[in-house]
């Protein structure tokens, strides 16, 4: 799994797999695109105006929790 960001287009995009087959982009909302495989796989979730989505309440950190292991980790995205 990756995020990554554009800070020049405010596009974050969090890729699940690689694109090995054709995806169809659902655009789900203004600011949200899924891709998907014919096959229900997810690709990946694009996120538009993504500095104003990825801020939210925790100030642009993402929270890593594993809750089988009870570990959690925060990673500024520097947004």
């Amino acid at each position: 799994m990756k995020l990554t960001y554009d800070p020049r287009h405010n596009i974050a995009y969090l890729r699940f797999h690689e694109k090995t087959a054709e995806v169809e982009t659902i655009q789900v909302s203004e600011a949200l695109n899924v891709d998907m495989a014919p096959d229900g796989t997810i690709y990946g979730i694009e996120l538009l105006n993504a500095n104003e989505q990825l801020r939210g309440d925790d100030g642009g950190q993402l929270v890593i929790v594993n809750e089988a292991a009870g570990k959690t980790e925060n990673i500024a995205l520097g947004i």
